[in-house]
């Protein structure tokens, strides 16, 4: 099994596929699951020719369940390690939720050449939490919410969000896929307890403006119009703003989780962004 171990003696899980002097693809998935939620992509992403790296965050997956560490800074720098490690240069990142932070923070401190592209799904910046500095946030009531619920009953919360509004599935008319709701739960009950919970407030309360503004390479934003974990207002519309060469790519009526519902739509939008000059 593949591992790094990070500055901080932590060891990292990850997946490294393809031709290694192709160029790379590095996947951050989001919370509070793990490398095996990008299935399809690593597979799209290999059949076009591209080397294809996916890890578990810290505290997820196959990685050290650690009570230490669990920020978002230690992450980008758990990302910086992983990078270091396999000498990946010129890499498109594409990060999920939690991690379109990730991808984020750790774009805004990447060396030269380390990084050519980002493209953030579904992603928490910039910043998520209600404050007098958004005031059009998500009251930190709801974040609460998601602590109790993981503290009563982790198994069968980590059963009712995919089952509901993660994937859309509490819609009308929603088509449900039985599979990625197993594959959610399996994945979210191999990391642990409490860096899953001080994951919360990372991805509620981390504010990723500055970051964001100081991005001088190509990023793409998908997002589903239909987000109810990270609704559009609060952060794709916002993000677009913030960024020097951003594009904006939304999705009538998809979800939160829309690259494994709709992959083969968001993969060929992706795989054009990272061919575009």
């Amino acid at each position: 099994m593949p591992t790094i171990l990070t500055a901080d003696g932590t060891t990292l899980f990850y997946k490294d596929l393809g031709p290694k002097d192709a160029q790379p693809v590095v996947l951050h998935h989001g919370w509070p699951l793990s490398s095996d939620d990008w299935d399809n992509q690593i597979l799209f992403f290999l059949s076009q020719g591209y080397r294809v790296i996916a890890h578990d965050r810290r505290g997820h997956g196959r990685s050290d369940q650690t009570d230490a560490g669990n920020d978002m800074d230690t992450y980008a720098a758990d990302v910086a390690d992983l990078v270091y490690a396999l000498d990946l240069r010129r890499a498109i990142h594409i990060g999920h939720s939690t991690g379109g932070g990730e991808v984020t923070r750790y774009a805004a401190q990447a060396k030269p050449g380390r990084i050519a592209k980002a493209i953030l799904i579904a992603a928490i910046p910039p910043v998520m939490v209600r404050s007098e500095r958004n005031p059009d946030g998500i009251p930190m009531e709801v974040f609460d919410g998601l602590r109790s619920a993981l503290k009563a009953n982790r198994a069968q919360f980590y059963r009712d969000l995919p089952s509901g509004p993660f994937y859309g599935f509490n819609r009308a008319g929603a088509k449900v896929i039985d599979g990625l709701i197993d594959n959610w739960w399996r994945q979210g009950m191999s990391g642990g307890a409490k860096p899953q919970y001080d994951c919360i407030a990372v991805f509620s309360e981390e504010d990723f403006t500055l970051d964001l503004q100081s991005l001088r390479i190509p990023v793409l934003i998908i997002h589903g119009e239909d987000d109810q974990i990270v609704p559009i207002d609060n952060s794709a519309h916002k993000a677009i703003r913030l960024l020097q060469y951003g594009t904006l790519k939304t999705y009538p009526g998809l979800s939160h989780g829309l690259f494994a519902t709709n992959p083969d739509e968001v993969n060929i939008d992706m795989l054009n962004f990272i061919r575009a000059d």
